[in-house]
């Protein structure tokens, strides 16, 4: 299955939602500790709204799902390189209103580079 061509641009915002303030900090600092060739950021709290868990929350941003593109995931195993994400936005998870859930999709850039030739193959 093709995926479509914006999911590969480099640094993009996110299509389905305005840049938010959670969302610029995140981006932010993910691209200034990790210099990534992909950094797609996709604000799900819509979709989460409704749980018990966000009753009362005056945040809309709390649930994200991260795709990830960096040479600093070199040699390193997925929970490895996700501890170094969640390390980064430690922060940001432990505020009240803050980031409930972070989905993480983190690939060197040749793994990037092997899926992009699957997918051509397809």
């Amino acid at each position: 299955m093709l995926r479509p061509l914006l999911t590969r641009l480099p640094l993009r915002r996110s299509l389905t939602t305005m840049s938010t303030p959670m969302e610029d900090l995140m981006r932010d600092k993910l691209a200034h500790e990790f210099t990534p060739t992909t950094l797609i950021i996709r604000n799900d709290s819509h979709k989460h709204a409704h749980h018990a868990a966000m009753e009362g929350s005056t945040s809309k941003e709390t649930h994200f799902h991260v795709t990830i593109t960096s040479s600093a995931f070199e040699k390193k195993m997925q929970p490895a390189r996700h501890r170094m994400v969640y390390a980064l936005l430690k922060e940001e998870m432990a505020r009240e209103g803050g980031i409930h859930a972070l989905q993480l999709r983190t690939r060197t850039p040749a793994e990037e580079q092997r899926e992009l030739e699957r997918e051509k193959n397809v």
